[in-house]
C-alpha cells in the first residue's frame, strides 16, 4: 500500500488549497454602516423644475419639423415639387425629420 501524501514542508499542496500567508484587507464599507451620499461626494442634487422647462414654442417646432419632413418626402414622390423625383428631396426630408427627433429628446 502506498503512503498517504502529507502537506508539509517540501510537499505538494492540493489544488485549490490555501497557501497561507498574507491576507488582503477589504476596502469596502462594512455592512450596516450608513454613510450619507452628500458626505461621500457621490450625490448630485436634482435640477429644479423651473430650470428644466422648455419654452412654449418648442413642442410646436418639434411637431412642425416632423410634419414638414414627411410632407417633403410625400410631395417628392407625388412629383409636385420642381425637378421631378429627386434623391435630394428625400435626403432633405429625412434630415428635417431627424432634427425633429433630436428636438423631441430635449423636450421637458
Amino acid at each position: 500500500m502506498a503512503p498517504k501524501a502529507q502537506n508539509g514542508p517540501g510537499r505538494a499542496q492540493r489544488k485549490g488549497a490555501s497557501a497561507g500567508g498574507r491576507t488582503t484587507v477589504s476596502t469596502k464599507p462594512r455592512v450596516g454602516r450608513y454613510t450619507a451620499p452628500e458626505s461621500s461626494g457621490k450625490y448630485t442634487p436634482p435640477v429644479p423644475k423651473t430650470v428644466r422647462k422648455s419654452p412654449r414654442w418648442f413642442g410646436g417646432a418639434v411637431l412642425g419639423l416632423l410634419v414638414l419632413g414627411v410632407l417633403l418626402i410625400l410631395l417628392n414622390y407625388l412629383t409636385v415639387l420642381p425637378g421631378s423625383v429627386s434623391a435630394w428631396y428625400l435626403v432633405a426630408g429625412l434630415v428635417v425629420i431627424f432634427g425633429g427627433f433630436v428636438m423631441a429628446t430635449r423636450y421637458h
